[in-house]
């Protein structure tokens, strides 16, 4: 088949979305299908792109994102008419301005000989992300009609979709390449804490959905003693480095290591050296890749925030979910964990087999059964 990947950001910003698109276009362009991506400018030469659109930067749903320009309708028509997609995979919600042009010229040109899907990838963390994503379905009511399926990366995301766009979504979650983490860990060179003491890791964007403030104030929660046993490791960039750095100070919490941004072919020797990863998001998640990396990785423990996205995917036990926002409750999961061996060992081999339903050969299988093959 020849598929389209239509996103309305560039596929080179290293986010969950760009993440989504690249991982499952590799498993297809595996599987012997032809991959083109449909998105604005890319410097990328390894996959086909077709830049269609130019983007401005906008705040929305705690992210930093760009949003299309209106787009050339002759400009995609052309593009179109010359590719013939047997399906177009769209990934919403989605800009009136080009991804959903595309869609309608899609079908103008192709009528029904042509299958048109969506990924739907949002759960808003703020009344005013809600009511921007339900105006945003009003105006995208009658391009959604003329899709022939949707799926979203979890069951928060497909109730939110239900909801606000009156979308049916099958629930397919986000792939990853778990065996490729699981190697790349193996093969990767460990640092272990120094002194024996346990790593608490931290990856992700310093912003403030994202946890990272209330995982410093857990661990100054943390008595004297029960520190000693820790070194923290902190990755990522972004608004809050300035905030963090001095709730650090204020703490005196020693030895922790801000290494910036973590670059994809380190991510998982970062994640392997983790005896406690830590991802303590408030809000605005749809899913959780970071976690399915950690727990692929080889992460001692996956510690996640206990909102809708990342339940979805850590499953049901307590002791590894808890409400960054409750500091104590916060802190004394951090303690059960430190203190008991027996336990992070036992979590780890749950947590190894359930990370399998998340791999993106069994994931793009049923996008597959999606895509109507």
């Amino acid at each position: 088949m020849k598929i389209a990947l239509v996103l309305d950001d560039s596929i080179d910003r290293p986010d969950g979305v760009q993440q989504y698109v690249l991982t499952l276009g590799a498993y297809l362009a595996r599987a012997g299908h032809t991959v083109h991506y449909l998105s604005s400018s890319s410097s990328r030469t390894d996959v086909t792109v077709h830049s269609l659109a130019r983007n401005v930067g906008v705040t929305f749903n705690g992210n930093g994102l760009r949003i299309p320009l209106p787009t050339s309708r002759a400009r995609i028509r052309a593009l179109l008419d010359a590719e013939r997609y047997d399906v177009i995979h769209v990934q919403t919600p989605h800009s009136p301005l080009f991804a959903a042009r595309v869609v309608d010229e899609a079908r103008r040109l192709q009528a029904r000989l042509v299958r048109i899907v969506g990924t739907f990838h949002i759960l808003p963390d703020s009344k005013v992300s809600e009511w921007g994503t339900h105006a945003l379905g009003r105006a995208l009511r009658a391009n959604l009609r003329r899709f022939d399926a949707f799926c979203a990366v979890s069951a928060p995301a497909a109730d939110f979709a239900r909801r606000t766009f009156g979308i049916d979504a099958r629930v397919i979650p986000c792939p990853v390449d778990v065996t490729g983490f699981a190697a790349a860990a193996a093969a990767s060179s460990r640092r272990p804490g120094g002194d024996g003491r346990l790593v608490i890791a931290f990856l992700g964007r310093l912003v403030e959905r994202k946890g990272v403030l209330e995982l410093i104030h857990a661990l100054d929660a943390l008595t004297e003693e029960e520190r000693d046993g820790i070194e923290v490791r902190i990755g990522g960039k972004g608004p809050l480095f300035g905030d963090l750095e001095a709730a650090i100070h204020a703490a005196g919490i020693d030895r922790v290591a801000m290494l910036g941004f973590v670059a994809e072919e380190d991510k998982a020797a970062f994640y392997a050296d983790a005896d406690i990863a830590v991802f303590p998001a408030t809000g605005g998640e749809s899913f959780g890749i970071v976690l399915v990396e950690a727990m692929a990785a080889g992460s001692g423990v996956v510690l996640a925030g206990a909102n809708p996205g990342y339940l979805s995917v850590i499953g049901d036990r307590p002791e590894v979910s808890v409400d960054a926002r409750d500091t104590p409750a916060f802190a004394e999961a951090l303690r059960r964990l430190i203190a008991d061996a027996s336990l992070r060992s036992e979590i780890h081999a749950e947590q190894a087999a359930h990370v399998r339903q998340f791999d993106v050969e069994r994931v793009g299988a049923q996008v597959l059964e999606l895509y109507g093959v």
